[in-house]
């Protein structure tokens, strides 16, 4: 069985195994005239049919695990007639071969936890993104060794702001360009999957308004992921650090991007701890 075949195997099992746990009243039925009559527990293939909109013929086919490719408005609507959580919606979508845009994170209940995770890491400096490169939380190696977002204006707390708006900031990086010509590959992949997001547009009209650079660089189309990197940092006060990159997402908040920058040397390290 071949890559394709299995996937469609495993959507079919997936919609008969949830098809199978509801019963007419959990989805607004009416109850069967007579309990007990039904010869295979749940639903009927043409109850889900006729609660999501499509052909009963279409969706035996998914249910076979025929070669029918299923679009994902078809796909939401079974996930809404089929009652699943936000868990087993995403799984369906990708077992459609669909691609996810994770669910975004109620930073309010999240963001205590996250201030502790990049406390732990001092003296490691650490930071958490959001999916707008927005901060999050960082800890107090990044505000001393970096700069301090909570300085920023609320509307312009940012890694692109900080990147091509903060003179100071920028100032601190020896090889500035290169930081955030990556910086700048990673959002616009990121802005990729939301192409109709009006916050994005708004991002890329205001920076294209007041940095030069990124005007320019928007406009070439830069494309890239993740690449390890070390960065080296020209401090006022503690002198040259150079700090390897390294990027986290949590699992239980996918969206979020968890951003930890260690000391290249023991050396670094020292200079490090003399600043905390």
């Amino acid at each position: 069985m071949n890559a394709s075949s299995a996937r469609r195997a495993e959507f079919a099992a997936f919609l008969r195994a949830h098809r199978a746990r509801l019963r007419p009243q959990d989805v607004g039925l009416p109850a069967d005239a007579v309990p007990g009559r039904r010869r295979t527990p749940g639903l009927r293939r043409e109850e889900v049919a006729q609660l999501s909109g499509v052909g009963v013929t279409w969706y035996t086919w998914l249910e076979q695990g025929r070669p029918a490719t299923a679009s994902p408005q078809v796909v939401d609507a079974l996930a809404q007639a089929l009652r699943l959580d936000p868990t087993e919606h995403q799984h369906l979508r990708a077992l459609a071969g669909l691609t996810s845009q994770p669910p975004e994170t109620g930073l309010g209940a999240a963001r205590p936890r996250l201030q502790r995770l990049v406390d732990a890491a001092a003296p490691n400096v650490a930071v958490v993104y959001d999916a707008y490169l927005d901060y999050v939380v960082w800890n107090t190696p990044y505000r001393l060794v970096r700069h301090d977002p909570g300085e920023m204006p609320e509307r312009s707390r940012n890694l692109l702001w900080m990147m091509f708006a903060d003179q100071g900031a920028r100032s601190r990086l020896a090889r500035w360009e290169p930081a955030a010509r990556a910086v700048l590959g990673q959002f616009r992949a990121a802005a990729g999957r939301r192409p109709a997001d009006p916050r994005v547009a708004r991002m890329v009209a205001d920076l294209s308004g007041i940095s030069p650079q990124f005007r320019t660089w928007w406009q070439e189309y830069p494309v890239r992921s993740f690449v390890p990197a070390t960065v080296t940092v020209e401090h006022p006060i503690a002198g040259r650090l150079r700090l390897d990159m390294f990027q986290f997402r949590p699992v239980e908040y996918p969206d979020l991007l968890m951003v930890l920058q260690v000391p290249a040397t023991a050396d670094d390290l020292e200079r490090l701890q003399i600043l905390l």
